[in-house]
């Protein structure tokens, strides 16, 4: 290509996308900032700075993200939260809150309080010494009263009613703390567990509330049965790697208590606008129809086997495949950056339904 053709073509590329972001932030003036809480969906790398098992700031975590490194995202590249708030026009990626090199600039455009090996439920970070959801509110007071020491408090209140809340637990809730531990079973059946999670998020949605925050999608629970790693626990024959059907029916049924609580939710907080995130839909939709995603593997991660690793276990001594994008999950639990992309892609159709 000549050098000419070559400048005016880049130039293009550029101006394109900068109008797409113009384009995406003139269709969410009132979100200017983005706050995340939840597990390792979500977690940018708030578990690189506690004492937890549960990191990913080694590779081959992180080797497909720009720069090559490992940030402590679960996944070979970029998660929801980056995704997104790219496409609100806000930056290109989320980081931690407790980063000490976070600056005010980063802390005015948002930040992740999630940890890996997270939940709703506080016993569940017993066996993971993550950081709790209810923990992960106190840092976001830490958060909103730094803010208010870099901008002033009317500013800052100003930030918070035009932030984003994205809100992605649970799984760790029954993956660790009730289907493999028996401590909640024996306490709960799956229904109350069901609703004692449903009463946790309440509380949660009610707390922001209560502290400034207006806009909020909530995620639903994955098809958890379809996670490799719970079917490698549940000791199904290695030749037989289909989703368990109990865990994808109490998955469904959580999800539908979250979308009947969301209604209820908003109709006592006045001004809310609170949007449901159905991954479970886009999930099984990757799973039955994988070419649709350019996927050719659906029931392993890209990592080692692909059936155990993950985490600590997922290590640069550990061989990944070489066509991650290929692969719906990255390791035996997290999705890979492709599936992340796809579903960000549908939550970001979802705010444009609901949050406009």
């Amino acid at each position: 290509m000549a050098p000419r053709l070559f400048f005016f073509v880049s130039l293009l590329i550029i101006i394109n996308a900068c109008n797409l972001t113009s384009a995406s932030a003139a269709k969410f003036p009132n979100i200017s900032s983005i706050l995340i809480f939840g597990d390792s969906t979500v977690d940018t790398g708030n578990n690189n700075y506690i004492p937890t098992l549960f990191k990913g700031d080694h590779l081959p975590y992180g080797q497909n993200f720009p720069g090559h490194v490992p940030t402590g995202r679960f996944s070979n590249g970029k998660l929801i939260p980056d995704f997104l708030a790219s496409y609100l026009g806000i930056k290109e990626t989320v980081p931690p809150f407790l980063d000490p090199n976070l600056s005010d600039s980063e802390l005015r455009t948002g930040v992740s309080f999630a940890s890996a090996g997270s939940g709703y439920d506080d016993l569940t970070t017993v066996t993971t010494a993550a950081i709790p959801v209810a923990r992960q509110i106190d840092l976001f007071r830490n958060y909103k009263a730094r803010l208010i020491s870099v901008v002033g408090e009317k500013e800052a209140m100003k930030t918070l009613r035009k932030s984003l809340v994205v809100i992605s637990a649970g799984t760790n809730d029954f993956g660790f703390n009730y289907y493999l531990l028996p401590v909640r079973g024996l306490q709960f059946d799956v229904k109350g567990y069901q609703d004692f999670l449903q009463t946790q998020i309440e509380d949660l949605v009610k707390t922001l509330y209560n502290e400034g925050v207006r806009r909020i999608a909530i995620a639903g629970l994955p098809p958890m049965g379809c996670l490799p790693l719970l079917i490698t626990v549940r000791l199904k024959p290695l030749f037989d790697r289909t989703c368990l059907v109990d865990e994808n029916r109490d998955a469904r049924a959580y999800n539908q208590k979250l979308v009947r609580l969301i209604p209820r939710l908003e109709k006592s907080l006045p001004g809310s606008k609170i949007a449901y995130a159905d991954v479970y839909t886009t999930m099984m939709d990757m799973m039955q129809h994988p070419r649709k995603y350019g996927f050719t593997t659906t029931s392993r991660g890209c990592c080692g086997s692909g059936i155990l690793e993950a985490s600590y276990l997922c290590t640069p001594f550990t061989r990944a495949c070489e066509n991650p994008s290929e692969f719906m999950f990255w390791d035996s639990i997290h999705p890979s950056e492709a599936a992340y992309k796809a579903l960000a892609q549908d939550l970001e159709k979802k705010l444009t339904e609901t949050l406009q």
